[in-house]
């Protein structure tokens, strides 16, 4: 299975290695590893690893957390596969058929970033446009009518939401972290990019 995890770490030499020690001895494979965050001498990192599940989640990241000054903040199953470019596949079924692109991007973003669900909002009626799989039926839109990307948790239920022209797109994750600011900026990134393709997509129409 593909698992994520999200470190925490000292930002000095040699402590990378010593996770990455830490992750073998317990038969985890590393296949990609992204920084999230560098500051006041810390780094954030997920790790996404093949992982045989010989042990439970939380006892591999129990076994990580011996590494001096390491702290896992969250394990949770993902789909991302690493090095499959998800994004451009993404960008490029949109430049196909840029009349479907909110639905396509409601579709695809979960597994862009490790999250379970997403829905379009209607933006005056906060009616749900589209779902992905496993979307409820209502969202609360209220709290996702900012006019800026913005992060909200519910106890373990974690949400970002992008402004996209006329709806709002909402991302969901239970297993896992909140999203990291990195992860709403990647998305908010993708909605800029998704929109001009759509824009262009009407305009050759």
């Amino acid at each position: 299975m593909l698992l994520r995890l999200r470190v925490s770490l000292p930002d000095r030499p040699g402590v990378l290695g010593q996770v990455a020690r830490a992750f073998g001895v317990m038969g985890a494979d590393i296949l990609q590893v992204t920084v999230l965050e560098r500051e006041s001498g810390r780094a954030v990192d997920d790790f996404t690893v093949s992982w045989s599940a010989i042990f439970s989640a939380a006892e591999l990241s129990e076994r990580i957390s011996v590494v001096p000054g390491v702290r896992v903040e969250a394990a949770w199953p993902t789909r991302e596969l690493p090095g499959a470019n998800p994004d451009y596949d993404l960008l490029g079924h949109i430049a196909t058929d840029p009349t479907r692109a909110v639905l396509t991007l409601v579709d695809a973003v979960p597994d862009l970033i490790s999250a379970e669900w997403a829905v379009a909002l209607d933006a005056v009626t906060g009616e749900v446009m589209h779902g992905s799989w496993q979307a409820p039926e209502v969202v609360p839109a209220a709290k996702f009518t900012a006019i800026r990307p913005t992060v909200h948790s519910e106890g373990t239920l974690h949400l970002a939401s992008v402004p996209v022209d006329d709806v709002h797109l909402v991302v969901a994750r239970r297993e896992g972290p909140a999203f990291h600011r990195a992860e709403l900026d990647r998305v908010a990134r993708l909605v800029d990019v998704v929109s001009v393709l759509a824009h262009a997509g009407a305009q050759r129409a």
